[in-house]
């Protein structure tokens, strides 16, 4: 009987689920997955997170409870540093700790660290220790993460060729057909965000779906080369050391020098410190060389739908009224 290993679908799920999955799978393993976020899941998160928590945090220990009694590994890695001379949030670095603390009877917890911020090819030895969980042959650990970085390159290739995470997941999951992408849309907005903020529909109110049925063509920063947001973000004063940030303003810089959209929606949780900074530089930057629509939506666990709908409606009404049809 294969050991069952529990992935929540929040945070860094968006981003490397099909890493993960694969690496896991090489290894034996079967993989268990959080349903998707309800207010269930979401009221249970708010019950055990400390206050001062973002929206997403919260959520990410609502999925936890949801699995913890299914599985018999939670993976929990620490993030700290995902390439060289950058970070992430602190907040997600201390996960693990904030996890084990205040959400009870969990089962054996995975929460290798990963910090590339020294050197970006020194993964095996991570991911050696996630594979010991399963395997103890270090060269079949190797072999299974060499496979899944192929597999997550292949999803990432996806992306660029303009499809979302959210349908490329879908597709994976569930073995669905990729839906066609189609450029014949009235206007394009850029729809800047955290995949985690992006993709569960749940937080974002379902804000692609709905933009999409007002004919709008939604593009966002994951569809963008990384390379090509880093040398954006590269032609900033300083360097910027959060990795996420570093992405979502450079996407940003680049939808100005490319002129193709009509609006930058940038959507943002309540309470995010480095999110704070990186949406008042982009709003700069925008109104400085492209003076184009921008509009922040913030949200929480109060937002409700109505009024995300309201502010979609008067957002795309005035991206309209400046002449595009």
């Amino acid at each position: 009987m294969p050991l069952k290993v529990g992935i929540p679908r929040a945070l860094f799920f968006y981003y490397y689920y099909p890493l993960w999955k694969r690496f896991f799978e090489n290894l034996g393993a079967q993989i268990v997955v959080s349903p998707p976020t309800n207010k269930s899941i979401i009221d249970a998160g708010i019950k055990c997170a400390v206050d001062e928590a973002c929206l997403p945090v919260k959520v990410y220990y609502g999925h936890v409870t949801a699995l913890k009694n299914k599985v018999d590994l939670m993976f929990l890695p620490r993030l700290v540093s995902l390439e060289r001379k950058t970070y992430i949030c602190p907040k997600f670095m201390g996960l693990p700790d904030m996890i084990r603390s205040n959400v009870k009877d969990l089962p054996t917890v995975i929460d290798t660290t990963f910090d590339l911020s020294k050197n970006s090819s020194s993964i095996y030895r991570p991911a050696r220790e996630v594979g010991h969980f399963l395997e103890s042959r270090d060269r079949i650990i190797d072999q299974a993460w060499d496979d899944a970085e192929e597999f997550q390159k292949e999803f990432e290739d996806r992306l660029y060729k303009g499809h979302l995470p959210c349908d490329v997941l879908d597709s994976l999951e569930k073995g669905k057909e990729l839906p066609v992408t189609c450029n014949m849309k009235r206007m394009c907005v850029a729809v800047v965000g955290h995949a985690y903020n992006l993709y569960d529909t749940h937080i974002s109110m379902d804000l692609i779906r709905h933009l999409k049925n007002m004919g709008v063509k939604v593009i966002t920063p994951d569809i963008i080369p990384t390379a090509v947001s880093d040398a954006y973000a590269n032609r900033l004063p300083k360097r910027m050391f959060w990795t996420m940030g570093k992405r979502l303003l450079g996407s940003v810089l680049h939808y100005i020098d490319e002129g193709k959209v009509d609006g930058i929606l940038y959507v943002e949780a309540f309470g995010c410190g480095p999110d704070s900074m990186i949406e008042d530089l982009s709003a700069r930057y925008v109104r400085r060389d492209r003076k184009i629509p921008f509009q922040v939506l913030t949200l929480d666990e109060h937002s409700g739908t109505a009024g995300v709908m309201t502010r979609l409606e008067a957002f795309v009404d005035m991206i309209s009224w400046r002449g595009v049809s």
